[in-house]
């Protein structure tokens, strides 16, 4: 009899932690999006890099450049996850997500390498703790590739915050570790976000990949504000990066962006700046010789076509200016002459069932003589004045 009282308590026990994960609401998701790609671009052979195929304007004429048609398989930010709420009572509920990335074309992936956050929710809005984007990366959607998830080489952040850059690199629009984010709650369309990534000891992808000791007051401060209500979605962000590619240097990038729902098809716009310190040929006392910035615009437009959604878009990445030196770089971003960088892009997207889409698309990055930017993902280094552009076949199942 006491052996029956026993395993009755020690069944209870073990169902105890299900049961509570049940009430949980935890919810298993994902999706794995791959495409086919064949891609070009003006780029190093082997090693050897021709001496005539990366000199400024005006190069000489009739000068061969390795430039390979590439066929790819390439893994699109896919993902699987668990998130969760639990209702707390009084209105409040805790978050949680734990979301991992998927190396879907060649195998692998990381966990917790995407939004993770643990959090508490209610009618003053959200806080959450943990590595996730910041409110900067909210301008995108407004007037990105939304028909194609914002991903593949098809992705309109070629240029926009030098998102194909790190953070240790003068990138702005990542994903950022030990953060905490407040969102307000939305009062007639109007939302706000303030996001801090404490800097502490500083993670490899804060400093060229090996860790580092802190500096003062090093971190990433975000702040949002946005508003979406009919047919008009409006926001503005600004991003600061705190001694976050070396210590004493403060970077920041602001955007402003807005989009308008007509019948059958929607109009978004952005316009950026970006600014740098740097140190290059900076003399001891001068003021205002250490400063590198840019501007950049895009235009895109979403249409209905069939059961299907046809997405186009330009955009322009102006010359390097500000006091640096010319050939000062950082990231994708050089100081002087024909260092501008244009991106056009055009796509069809189909949906094949409710969880199922498949696209078709390319894109195209023109740089000047002395630009080498490249895909937001999945990206082609190319040479100065190498164009990288690609055609893309994909497909995406969500679960």
């Amino acid at each position: 009899m006491n052996k029956k009282l026993v395993a009755v308590a020690v069944a209870g026990l073990l169902a105890a932690p299900l049961a509570q994960a049940q009430t949980a609401n935890v919810t298993l998701y994902g999706r794995v999006n791959l495409d086919m790609e064949v891609v070009n671009g003006k780029q190093q052979s082997g090693n050897t890099l021709n001496p005539n195929c990366n000199l400024p304007a005006p190069a000489p004429q009739n000068v061969s450049c390795n430039n390979p048609n590439v066929f790819r398989v390439s893994s699109n930010s896919s993902r699987f996850g668990l998130r969760g709420t639990e209702a707390l009572g009084g209105g409040l509920s805790a978050i949680f997500q734990i979301e991992n990335s998927v190396s879907a074309d060649a195998s692998g992936g990381t966990i917790a390498a995407r939004e993770t956050f643990v959090g508490l929710q209610g009618g003053w809005g959200t806080v959450k703790l943990g590595n996730f984007l910041s409110p900067y990366d909210d301008i995108h959607p407004i007037f990105g590739s939304v028909p194609t998830l914002l991903t593949s080489i098809l992705a309109t952040g070629a240029h926009w915050a030098q998102a194909s850059e790190s953070n240790a690199n003068g990138g702005f629009d990542n994903r950022n570790p030990n953060s905490v984010r407040y969102d307000s709650p939305s009062l007639s369309g109007f939302t706000g976000s303030i996001q801090y990534s404490a800097g502490g000891q500083v993670p490899a992808e804060y400093s060229s990949g090996t860790p580092s000791a802190p500096s003062s007051n090093s971190g990433i401060w975000s702040l949002g504000g946005f508003y979406n209500n009919g047919p008009a979605q409006f926001g503005v962000a600004y991003n600061r990066n705190n001694n976050v590619r070396a210590a004493g240097l403060d970077d920041w990038a602001f955007s402003i962006a807005g989009g308008w729902q007509f019948s059958g098809w929607r109009i978004g716009a952005v316009w950026e700046r970006l600014e740098y310190d740097v140190s290059n040929g900076c003399a001891t006392g001068v003021t205002g010789c250490n400063s590198l910035k840019r501007d950049f615009w895009l235009v895109g437009a979403t249409i209905n076509l069939g059961p299907g959604q046809l997405y186009a878009s330009w955009g322009m990445a102006y010359d390097g200016k500000g006091s640096a030196p010319d050939g000062t770089r950082v990231g994708r971003l050089t100081k002087g002459n024909d260092t501008s960088s244009d991106q056009w892009t055009i796509s069809y997207t189909y949906p094949l069932s409710k969880r199922t889409l498949t696209y078709i698309g390319y894109s195209k990055v023109i740089n000047d003589a002395n630009a080498n930017y490249t895909f937001n993902v999945n990206s082609y280094n190319v040479v100065n004045g190498g164009d990288p552009g690609g055609f893309v076949m994909g497909t995406v199942h969500f679960f």
